[in-house]
């Protein structure tokens, strides 16, 4: 019986592991070569995502904030190099309760530095990305 439990548990072990490989190889391929892709966590439970992606000689900026949450209101400031380029207002949307901004800028000579804050209106949450193109 000792036999047939300890084969029964590594066949289970073997197939969870075949199983998670088969799930996590399409995440980690997603991004494209030359895209940079920065997460975190915000200040009480949301998360947020920052991709960075060239575009025709700019840089595409992508953040997404994922709060759980649908018709909350956030204020989002982007800059690039300490400049803002673009602030307003995002609600998160169904069925997944997020937002994303997507702008895309100049790249300038050398590094870009793209940073990234959104504050929820009710709760005074922040969230900040950053991230180097």
């Amino acid at each position: 019986m000792k036999r047939t439990l300890v084969g029964r548990v590594a066949a289970l072990v073997t197939g969870v592991l075949v199983a998670t490989t088969l799930v996590a190889a399409p995440l980690t391929a997603s991004a494209k070569d030359g895209d940079i892709v920065a997460r975190g966590s915000c200040s009480v439970r949301s998360d947020w995502k920052l991709k960075l992606s060239p575009e025709n000689g700019r840089i595409e900026v992508e953040f997404e904030v994922d709060q759980n949450r649908n018709g909350q209101t956030w204020n989002v400031t982007m800059k690039r190099n300490g400049n803002r380029f673009w602030a307003g207002t995002r609600t998160t949307q169904p069925p997944s309760g997020s937002f994303e901004v997507r702008r895309v800028v100049s790249n300038g000579a050398g590094a870009d530095r793209i940073v990234v804050r959104a504050r929820h209106a009710g709760s005074g949450e922040t969230c900040r990305g950053v991230a180097t193109f």
